[in-house]
């Protein structure tokens, strides 16, 4: 049943339903993780405040683009290589950790976190056949 629903909503709608969801889920994590940082950093009132928005809004915009990303490049790829297996999965997850770690601009951090992503990716997709 799943697999004649990916193949029938296109890959722009996937992608944005994950990056909604998943952006949803780093907004979460930045409100539960900032009120923890800036007591760490010492930041009370006003400061307090600004660091815990800025911290949902990065993890929200991070989340956000690696669900995206993995969507719908595992959507694509599923779709031109015409299987739906953990090759996809694979793909997807390189190509998103990439996307993710370029902001790093180390080609180290750029390999590993693709080479983790990428691994993590193959066992999702290699989990749903099981």
């Amino acid at each position: 049943m799943e697999e004649d629903l990916e193949s029938d909503v296109p890959c722009a709608s996937i992608a944005v339903d994950s990056l909604i969801r998943v952006a949803t889920a780093g907004v979460i994590w930045g409100l539960c993780s900032g009120p923890h940082d800036a007591t760490k950093q010492g930041l009370t009132g006003r400061h307090h405040a600004s660091f815990v928005v800025k911290s949902m809004g990065k993890y929200g915009v991070q989340c956000g683009l690696l669900g995206g990303v993995f969507s719908f490049t595992r959507c694509g790829v599923q779709r031109l290589r015409g299987k739906s297996d953990w090759v996809n999965g694979c793909i997807a997850g390189a190509i998103a950790g990439a996307a993710v770690a370029v902001r790093t601009r180390s080609w180290k951090e750029v390999i590993s976190v693709a080479a983790m992503l990428s691994t993590v990716g193959a066992a999702a997709d290699l989990s749903r056949t099981i």
